[in-house]
């Protein structure tokens, strides 16, 4: 019997993760998604095209994902050739007049406009859209321990009916981070934080953060060490033994306020991975750490 030039093993194992993945599809039909999309996976064209063909796969098997997408990087870029400084206070960009006016054009343009293109040339229906449109993220000004770094904003609401109306008629929304305050000023606020907000609004299946980094580990030196199951009560023991230290402090944090507000599971997932999405949602073990209640 001629098989190609695959082996006979090669298709069973193809078969056995077809099957592996049947539970999952059936679980997960019409639950609502959210992916925060960002760091290597929206820079490097390979990886770019395996979430947005990850992204389809979820949505042809009946899931109903929404992305929120960041893009520092880009801005970082768009200031550089403008001869414009980047300047970050805990991670959080000071945004001057100008900064905010190319943020909100390189966020709400060419990065959400870009990824809208991307699923429509997967046959996939999408919609761009940021935080102002339909008034969907109430913002209010940020600071740091007093300091004013400009137009960087926090989540004071979210009303989610117009992410509601654009998944029931068969949308993937694509949200950008940009909010305004309710006297019209526009605002930048973390994607993480945006993800956050978005999916504890819509009581989200799950939510899943693309990073560049294998999850949670015991030993950061070591891949292998990665922790596939974190419960929120066991958060604190965590960061006492150093396990959670740094740069994920906020980002597990913000995991387990996600899971109180009504979100099932929060995943934390290497994009540099191809497919990644796929193997932590459909295969028993997955590849990156699970937040869960």
């Amino acid at each position: 019997m001629y098989l190609g030039e695959m082996s006979v093993e090669q298709y069973m194992q193809q078969a056995r993760t077809l099957i592996e993945a049947l539970p999952y599809i059936k679980k997960f039909n019409h639950a609502i998604v959210v992916i925060k999309y960002g760091g290597s996976a929206m820079t490097n064209d390979t990886l770019k095209r395996s979430v947005i063909k990850d992204i389809t796969l979820m949505k042809l098997v009946g899931m109903k994902p929404v992305v929120v997408h960041g893009g520092g990087h880009m801005i970082s870029r768009m200031l550089q050739r403008l001869g414009k400084e980047s300047v970050f206070v805990d991670g959080l960009r000071v945004t001057d007049d100008e900064t905010m006016e190319i943020a909100e054009m390189v966020l709400s343009g060419h990065i959400n406009k870009g990824i809208v293109q991307e699923f429509q040339q997967q046959g996939i229906k999408a919609v761009g859209i940021s935080g102002k449109d339909g008034g969907t993220i109430l913002a209010t000004r940020k600071s740091i321990n007093g300091r004013d770094i400009g137009w960087v904003g926090e989540i004071s609401e979210i009303n989610p009916d117009l992410l509601l109306s654009l998944i029931e008629d068969d949308f993937i929304p694509v949200v950008a981070p940009i909010a305004a305050d309710e006297h019209h000023n526009t605002y930048n606020i973390n994607a993480d934080f945006v993800a956050s907000g978005v999916a504890a609004a819509l009581r989200a299946e799950k939510l899943v953060y693309l990073t560049d980094v294998d999850g949670v580990l015991h030993d950061i030196t070591d891949s292998s060490s990665r922790i596939s199951r974190i419960h929120i009560d066991d958060i604190p023991g965590y960061r006492n033994q150093d396990v959670i230290t740094g740069g994920m402090i906020p980002k597990i944090e913000n995991c387990a306020q996600s899971i109180r507000a009504g979100v099932r599971s929060v995943h934390i997932l290497d994009g540099r991975v191809e497919h990644s999405l796929l193997l932590e949602v459909f295969t028993n073990s997955g590849i990156g750490t699970m937040i869960h209640q």
